[in-house]
């Protein structure tokens, strides 16, 4: 069933990457310029021979959109950074040890909705984290930790959460021990640390499906393609009877002097009813039987 290699990751005539990026891709015949510099991520047209696919799905659901600050509102498709953190969480890996993991040129991810994406505003009490509001415990000791003071009032803030989310996550990785490890781990059903749906108090569950074919699928005409399609909203096809949405959520981030920034956007038009989307003139790949774009 599984392909000990991703020898077939590229397509042929893509311009080689830089020196960095062959280290971390070394079996990969002939890569392509995989750089994540650019505001918005650009569709993959750089397809997986085969990859992982499960289904993530929990009560609740919150991935804090970047931008507002009185309701924290959150992203309808979850995001691609927050599946690479998910998965980070499965296999165990640190906070910060893993965008190059799931890097531009070195991933791929297509995300599909499978249940009506609804949300509700739910209020939430908190402590401030203000660093006036902040009580030293063991203050002489070499190890000292503040926390919010508990005799303080709290404060309420309104949190925008999805209800009852469920999404099919297909994923590969270029690099072949992550991607056994992961193929191994979902398949025992284990996870080194507690999977969430954006929140660490939104518990998640993880329905790993198997190990399948990427196929070649239509990149001409009008094709109904079942993820989110991303970076692709002028190629949509209106239908009366179809609803359509937009979001831009991040795609890819790297470490930096304060511990991590976003490189690149990722622009999903989606159905929230979890139905297809018409498309026109768009790369898709067939997984499962599925219609899907990688990105």
């Amino acid at each position: 069933m599984a392909q000990e290699s991703l020898d077939g990751w590229f397509d042929e005539g893509e311009e080689s990457a830089s020196r960095g990026e062959r280290d971390a891709l070394d079996r990969s015949s002939e890569p392509s310029d995989g750089t994540a510099e650019a505001s918005t991520a650009s569709s993959s047209h750089e397809f997986p021979e085969r990859c992982l696919s499960f289904t993530v799905r929990g009560p609740w659901g919150h991935f804090r959109r970047v931008e507002g600050n009185v309701v924290k509102q959150t992203y309808r498709v979850i995001p691609r950074t927050t599946v690479a953190g998910l998965l980070a969480a499965v296999l165990g890996i640190g906070r910060d040890d893993y965008y190059e993991l799931f890097a531009e040129g070195a991933s791929a991810v297509a995300i599909e909705p499978v249940s009506e994406l609804r949300t509700l505003n739910m209020p939430m009490n908190a402590l401030s984290t203000a660093k006036s509001d902040l009580t030293s415990l063991n203050g002489r000791g070499k190890v000292s930790v503040r926390l919010p003071n508990p005799a303080k009032l709290r404060q309420q803030h309104n949190y925008e959460v999805l209800v009852d989310p469920a999404y099919r996550v297909d994923v590969a990785l270029a690099d072949d021990e992550r991607y056994r490890e992961l193929r191994e781990t979902l398949d025992a059903g284990k996870s080194h640390y507690v999977p969430s749906l954006g929140l660490s108090e939104h518990l998640a569950e993880i329905d790993y499906h198997g190990e399948y074919a990427v196929e070649d699928g239509s990149s001409e005409g009008v094709v109904d393609v079942d993820s989110a399609v991303p970076n692709a909203v002028d190629s949509v096809v209106p239908d009366p009877g179809t609803r359509c949405q937009v979001e831009e959520s991040p795609a890819f981030m790297e470490t930096d002097a304060g511990g991590r920034t976003t490189t690149a956007f990722t622009a999903y038009t989606y159905n929230p009813d979890a139905g297809p989307l018409a498309v026109r003139d768009v790369e898709t790949s067939l997984v499962d039987g599925r219609t899907v774009v990688f990105v």
